[in-house]
């Protein structure tokens, strides 16, 4: 029987008005990644957003895979670009923390399902560049941010062969969408997985043995709303967590 791996998410952060405290900042992370992990057969542990690498470094070290949760947009700057117009809310900490959670969960062989903003983290932290609005893409035509029920899926993407996401999901999927930023230039090192119709990139993977797979949909949100497609690719995540784990503990 194979251990339950340990997944750490990485959190958000809120700040709390409402409350009797002035500027209470809280940690925050939707269930549906909670639940998706325990439903694929993981042990959850929400990480909050600290700034000594040395801590970080940690934090990874204990867990035996990384979630890369979805959020709020990410500075240009971390890219070489200027803010435009179009930009939304940004938090420089955050950013940071994921940014290295990334990048040591990689150089550690963690294995890695990037979600969304997560999955556009994975593209930065490794030398790609994004759209801050998905109308500076030309060609651009999908309605990529959907005024659905969130369980609902909404558009088509065409996952590529040899690919993890294939071997997974198959050939072609309809997939929830949630976002009006995307990866421009791909990371040196990753590849290409899964393609809108209008040619947005919705899927990548690094190149090698390593899972480390991104998303630009919402597969949690699906998973919770009784999606058996998409708990598969928790599950495959998750059991390559468990293999890792395994493999650390006879070393």
């Amino acid at each position: 029987m194979m251990k339950k791996p340990i997944i750490g998410i990485n959190s958000g952060r809120v700040i709390k008005h409402e409350t009797p405290y002035s500027h209470s900042v809280i940690e925050s992370l939707s269930t549906d990644y909670v639940e998706s992990v325990v439903n694929a057969g993981g042990i959850p542990i929400i990480l909050p957003i600290i700034s000594d690498e040395e801590s970080i470094r940690k934090q990874v070290e204990l867990l035996d895979g990384v979630l890369l949760s979805g959020g709020i947009d990410i500075n240009p700057l971390l890219y070489n670009e200027e803010p435009t117009t179009k930009l939304g809310f940004i938090f420089p900490e955050k950013d940071n923390f994921d940014l290295l959670v990334a990048k040591i969960a990689c150089e550690l062989k963690k294995p890695v399902l990037a979600i969304c903003r997560g999955h556009q983290i994975l593209n930065v932290a490794f030398g790609g560049t994004l759209y801050q609005d998905l109308s500076d893409k030309e060609g651009c035509y999908i309605k990529h941010q959907q005024q659905t029920k969130d369980g609902a899926a909404t558009h088509t993407l065409d996952i590529m062969n040899d690919s993890i996401l294939n071997s997974i999901l198959g050939n072609s999927i309809v997939s929830n969408s949630f976002h009006h930023q995307a990866i421009k230039d791909l990371a040196p090192g990753f590849k290409v997985t899964a393609l809108s119709k209008d040619n947005v990139i919705e899927g990548i993977e690094k190149c090698g043995e390593d899972f480390v797979v991104g998303v630009q949909f919402h597969p949690e949100i699906m998973t919770v709303y009784g999606d058996k497609n998409m708990l598969k690719l928790f599950e495959a995540f998750i059991k390559a967590a468990s293999e890792n784990a395994c493999l650390n503990n006879t070393k």
